[in-house]
Protein backbone atom coordinates (compact mmCIF):
# COMPACT_ATOMS: atom_id res chain seq x y z
CA UNK A 1 0.00 0.00 0.00
CA UNK A 2 0.66 3.72 -0.39
CA UNK A 3 0.39 7.03 0.54
CA UNK A 4 0.07 9.99 -1.65
CA UNK A 5 1.95 12.52 0.63
CA UNK A 6 1.20 15.56 -1.62
CA UNK A 7 -2.26 15.96 -3.52
CA UNK A 8 -4.38 19.09 -3.97
CA UNK A 9 -7.70 17.85 -4.01
CA UNK A 10 -9.97 20.65 -3.55
CA UNK A 11 -8.71 22.28 -6.77
CA UNK A 12 -11.53 22.45 -9.50
CA UNK A 13 -9.65 19.61 -11.66
CA UNK A 14 -11.39 17.13 -9.12
CA UNK A 15 -14.20 18.84 -8.77
CA UNK A 16 -16.41 16.52 -11.41
CA UNK A 17 -15.18 12.68 -10.23
CA UNK A 18 -14.00 13.27 -6.87
CA UNK A 19 -15.03 10.10 -5.23
CA UNK A 20 -13.92 8.08 -8.64
CA UNK A 21 -10.35 9.88 -8.24
CA UNK A 22 -10.31 8.54 -4.78
CA UNK A 23 -11.57 4.61 -5.78
CA UNK A 24 -9.37 4.85 -8.79
CA UNK A 25 -6.59 5.76 -5.77
CA UNK A 26 -7.98 3.00 -3.49
CA UNK A 27 -8.19 0.18 -6.16
CA UNK A 28 -4.54 0.81 -7.28
CA UNK A 29 -3.32 0.39 -3.51
CA UNK A 30 -2.89 4.55 -2.50
CA UNK A 31 -4.91 3.94 0.66
CA UNK A 32 -4.36 7.34 2.32
CA UNK A 33 -3.90 10.71 0.48
CA UNK A 34 -2.64 14.08 2.21
CA UNK A 35 -4.48 17.31 0.50
CA UNK A 36 -2.77 20.47 0.63
CA UNK A 37 -3.54 23.27 1.50
CA UNK A 38 -2.90 26.67 -0.23
CA UNK A 39 -4.38 29.15 0.80
CA UNK A 40 -6.18 30.19 3.75
CA UNK A 41 -9.94 28.95 1.90
CA UNK A 42 -8.30 25.88 0.57
CA UNK A 43 -7.01 25.22 4.04
CA UNK A 44 -10.62 25.26 4.91
CA UNK A 45 -11.72 23.21 2.18
CA UNK A 46 -9.03 20.40 2.70
CA UNK A 47 -9.75 19.92 6.01
CA UNK A 48 -13.89 19.67 4.89
CA UNK A 49 -12.27 16.58 2.23
CA UNK A 50 -10.83 14.72 5.19
CA UNK A 51 -13.69 15.34 6.49
CA UNK A 52 -15.76 13.74 3.92
CA UNK A 53 -13.37 10.90 3.13
CA UNK A 54 -12.02 8.50 5.72
CA UNK A 55 -8.69 8.08 3.54
CA UNK A 56 -8.00 11.26 2.96
CA UNK A 57 -5.80 14.27 5.49
CA UNK A 58 -5.43 17.66 5.63
CA UNK A 59 -2.12 20.13 6.09
CA UNK A 60 -3.06 23.63 6.13
CA UNK A 61 -0.64 26.35 4.76
CA UNK A 62 -0.37 29.56 2.50
CA UNK A 63 1.57 28.84 -0.92
CA UNK A 64 4.34 31.25 -1.11
CA UNK A 65 2.76 32.30 -4.91
CA UNK A 66 -0.47 33.32 -2.45
CA UNK A 67 1.47 34.81 0.53
CA UNK A 68 1.10 38.46 -0.99
CA UNK A 69 -2.62 38.23 -1.62
CA UNK A 70 -3.29 36.29 1.56
CA UNK A 71 -4.29 38.35 4.66
CA UNK A 72 -2.17 38.67 7.27
CA UNK A 73 -3.97 37.39 10.03
CA UNK A 74 -4.17 33.65 8.91
CA UNK A 75 -2.08 32.19 11.69
CA UNK A 76 -5.25 32.31 14.68
CA UNK A 77 -7.40 30.51 12.50
CA UNK A 78 -4.57 27.93 11.34
CA UNK A 79 -4.08 27.61 15.32
CA UNK A 80 -7.55 26.48 15.47
CA UNK A 81 -7.94 24.04 12.72
CA UNK A 82 -4.68 22.35 13.82
CA UNK A 83 -6.55 21.01 16.28
CA UNK A 84 -8.86 19.03 13.54
CA UNK A 85 -7.91 15.48 14.42
CA UNK A 86 -7.46 14.81 10.89
CA UNK A 87 -5.33 18.04 10.35
CA UNK A 88 -1.51 15.85 10.07
CA UNK A 89 0.83 19.20 8.94
CA UNK A 90 1.23 22.63 8.61
CA UNK A 91 1.93 23.99 4.50
CA UNK A 92 2.39 24.32 1.98
CA UNK A 93 4.90 26.90 2.69
CA UNK A 94 8.44 28.10 1.66
CA UNK A 95 9.74 30.50 -0.93
CA UNK A 96 9.09 31.03 -4.75
CA UNK A 97 11.54 32.62 -6.61
CA UNK A 98 10.74 32.14 -10.29
CA UNK A 99 7.78 34.33 -11.41
CA UNK A 100 8.97 37.51 -8.96
CA UNK A 101 7.51 40.83 -10.95
CA UNK A 102 10.28 42.63 -13.11
CA UNK A 103 11.12 45.65 -11.45
CA UNK A 104 12.69 45.84 -8.46
CA UNK A 105 10.22 47.10 -5.94
CA UNK A 106 7.88 44.62 -6.70
CA UNK A 107 10.20 41.61 -6.26
CA UNK A 108 11.37 42.78 -3.23
CA UNK A 109 7.53 43.23 -1.74
CA UNK A 110 7.02 39.69 -3.57
CA UNK A 111 9.85 38.27 -1.80
CA UNK A 112 9.29 39.92 2.41
CA UNK A 113 5.51 38.74 2.16
CA UNK A 114 6.93 35.18 1.49
CA UNK A 115 9.57 35.67 3.99
CA UNK A 116 6.78 36.57 6.70
CA UNK A 117 4.52 34.02 5.47
CA UNK A 118 7.28 31.42 5.55
CA UNK A 119 8.47 32.26 9.11
CA UNK A 120 5.06 31.91 10.31
CA UNK A 121 4.69 28.69 9.21
CA UNK A 122 7.93 27.88 10.96
CA UNK A 123 6.64 29.07 14.20
CA UNK A 124 3.30 27.55 14.06
CA UNK A 125 4.61 23.97 13.23
CA UNK A 126 7.12 24.61 16.02
CA UNK A 127 4.67 25.34 18.61
CA UNK A 128 2.12 22.95 17.49
CA UNK A 129 4.05 19.85 16.66
CA UNK A 130 3.45 18.91 13.27
CA UNK A 131 5.96 18.40 10.58
CA UNK A 132 6.07 21.01 7.47
CA UNK A 133 5.59 20.94 4.13
CA UNK A 134 8.06 22.96 2.05
CA UNK A 135 8.04 24.30 -1.39
CA UNK A 136 11.30 25.95 -2.54
CA UNK A 137 11.52 26.99 -6.38
CA UNK A 138 14.80 28.94 -7.48
CA UNK A 139 14.99 29.95 -4.07
CA UNK A 140 17.61 26.70 -2.29
CA UNK A 141 20.22 28.64 -0.85
CA UNK A 142 17.48 31.05 0.94
CA UNK A 143 15.08 27.97 1.80
CA UNK A 144 17.84 25.74 3.37
CA UNK A 145 19.01 28.82 5.08
CA UNK A 146 15.95 29.43 7.03
CA UNK A 147 14.96 25.79 7.54
CA UNK A 148 18.45 24.68 9.22
CA UNK A 149 18.08 27.59 11.99
CA UNK A 150 14.75 25.78 12.78
CA UNK A 151 16.30 22.38 12.11
CA UNK A 152 16.34 21.81 16.04
CA UNK A 153 12.46 22.40 16.75
CA UNK A 154 10.68 21.02 12.89
CA UNK A 155 10.68 18.50 11.10
CA UNK A 156 9.75 19.07 7.36
CA UNK A 157 9.49 17.71 4.07
CA UNK A 158 10.90 19.02 0.90
CA UNK A 159 8.28 18.24 -1.56
CA UNK A 160 8.37 17.81 -5.26
CA UNK A 161 12.16 17.66 -4.85
CA UNK A 162 13.84 18.18 -8.49
CA UNK A 163 16.99 19.36 -7.69
CA UNK A 164 20.67 17.70 -6.95
CA UNK A 165 22.27 14.76 -5.63
CA UNK A 166 24.44 17.21 -3.71
CA UNK A 167 21.32 19.34 -2.45
CA UNK A 168 19.36 15.98 -1.44
CA UNK A 169 22.23 14.86 0.62
CA UNK A 170 21.70 18.56 2.33
CA UNK A 171 18.48 18.49 3.40
CA UNK A 172 18.99 14.65 4.67
CA UNK A 173 22.00 16.05 6.57
CA UNK A 174 19.71 18.51 8.29
CA UNK A 175 17.39 15.77 8.75
CA UNK A 176 14.72 16.49 6.98
CA UNK A 177 12.58 14.36 4.32
CA UNK A 178 13.02 14.39 0.63
CA UNK A 179 9.78 14.06 -1.65
CA UNK A 180 9.04 12.93 -5.82
CA UNK A 181 6.59 13.67 -7.92
CA UNK A 182 6.51 12.70 -10.89
CA UNK A 183 8.76 14.28 -12.30
CA UNK A 184 11.19 11.43 -11.31
CA UNK A 185 9.74 9.57 -14.09
CA UNK A 186 10.94 12.52 -17.17
CA UNK A 187 13.76 11.15 -19.59
CA UNK A 188 15.45 14.35 -19.02
CA UNK A 189 15.03 14.22 -14.88
CA UNK A 190 18.55 11.86 -14.91
CA UNK A 191 19.62 14.06 -11.36
CA UNK A 192 16.73 13.67 -10.01
CA UNK A 193 16.63 9.88 -10.34
CA UNK A 194 20.43 9.75 -9.40
CA UNK A 195 18.92 12.61 -6.20
CA UNK A 196 16.64 9.53 -5.13
CA UNK A 197 19.12 6.96 -5.40
CA UNK A 198 21.27 8.47 -2.76
CA UNK A 199 18.84 9.49 0.15
CA UNK A 200 18.21 6.88 2.71
CA UNK A 201 15.05 5.14 2.46
CA UNK A 202 14.37 5.85 6.13
CA UNK A 203 14.20 9.95 4.44
CA UNK A 204 12.57 9.21 1.67
CA UNK A 205 8.28 9.69 0.37
CA UNK A 206 6.38 9.74 -2.87
CA UNK A 207 3.48 12.35 -4.05
CA UNK A 208 1.52 13.14 -7.21
CA UNK A 209 1.39 17.05 -6.31
CA UNK A 210 -2.18 16.22 -8.33
CA UNK A 211 -3.36 17.63 -10.13
CA UNK A 212 0.00 18.25 -11.71
CA UNK A 213 3.18 16.45 -12.90
CA UNK A 214 1.36 13.23 -14.09
CA UNK A 215 4.32 10.66 -14.33
CA UNK A 216 5.05 8.57 -17.61
CA UNK A 217 2.83 6.97 -19.05
CA UNK A 218 0.31 9.75 -18.02
CA UNK A 219 2.17 12.93 -19.04
CA UNK A 220 -0.09 15.60 -20.10
CA UNK A 221 -3.25 14.16 -18.50
CA UNK A 222 -4.38 15.43 -15.22
CA UNK A 223 -2.33 13.76 -12.33
CA UNK A 224 -4.04 12.13 -10.15
CA UNK A 225 -3.13 10.22 -6.70
CA UNK A 226 -3.49 6.53 -8.03
CA UNK A 227 -0.38 7.75 -10.33
CA UNK A 228 1.62 7.81 -7.19
CA UNK A 229 2.56 4.36 -7.72
CA UNK A 230 4.63 5.03 -11.28
CA UNK A 231 6.46 7.29 -9.23
CA UNK A 232 7.55 4.66 -6.63
CA UNK A 233 7.87 2.08 -8.84
CA UNK A 234 10.63 4.09 -10.62
CA UNK A 235 12.58 4.91 -7.50
CA UNK A 236 12.28 1.59 -6.48
CA UNK A 237 13.77 0.46 -9.90
CA UNK A 238 16.80 3.03 -9.42
CA UNK A 239 17.51 1.80 -5.97
CA UNK A 240 17.15 -2.16 -7.19
CA UNK A 241 14.39 -1.80 -5.00
CA UNK A 242 11.47 -4.10 -4.82
CA UNK A 243 8.43 -2.13 -5.65
CA UNK A 244 6.72 -3.93 -2.82
CA UNK A 245 9.34 -3.32 -0.34
CA UNK A 246 10.17 0.35 -1.39
CA UNK A 247 6.24 1.16 -1.48
CA UNK A 248 5.88 -0.38 2.42
CA UNK A 249 9.43 2.26 3.08
CA UNK A 250 7.69 4.77 2.06
CA UNK A 251 4.41 4.18 3.85
CA UNK A 252 6.01 3.60 6.86
CA UNK A 253 7.80 7.21 6.67
CA UNK A 254 4.64 9.13 6.02
CA UNK A 255 3.02 7.34 8.75
CA UNK A 256 5.73 8.64 10.88
CA UNK A 257 6.02 12.22 9.54
CA UNK A 258 2.55 13.04 9.33
CA UNK A 259 1.54 10.75 12.66
CA UNK A 260 -1.18 8.49 10.91
CA UNK A 261 -2.28 5.15 12.09
CA UNK A 262 -0.42 1.99 11.40
CA UNK A 263 -2.13 -0.08 8.58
Amino acid sequence: MLIDTHAHLDFPEFAPDLDQVIERAFDAGVHRIITIGTTLESSRKSVELAERYPSVYASIGVHPNSASQERDDFIPEFRELVQHPKVVAIGETGLDFHRLPSEAAGADSERAAQLAAFEKHLRLAATCKKGLVVHQRDSWDETVKILSEYAERIQAVLHCFNGTPAQARRAFELGFFVSFTGIVTFKNANAVREAAAVIPLDKIMVETDAPFLAPLPYRGKRCEPAFVKETSSCIARVRGIQPAAFAAQTTINAEGFFGLPGN
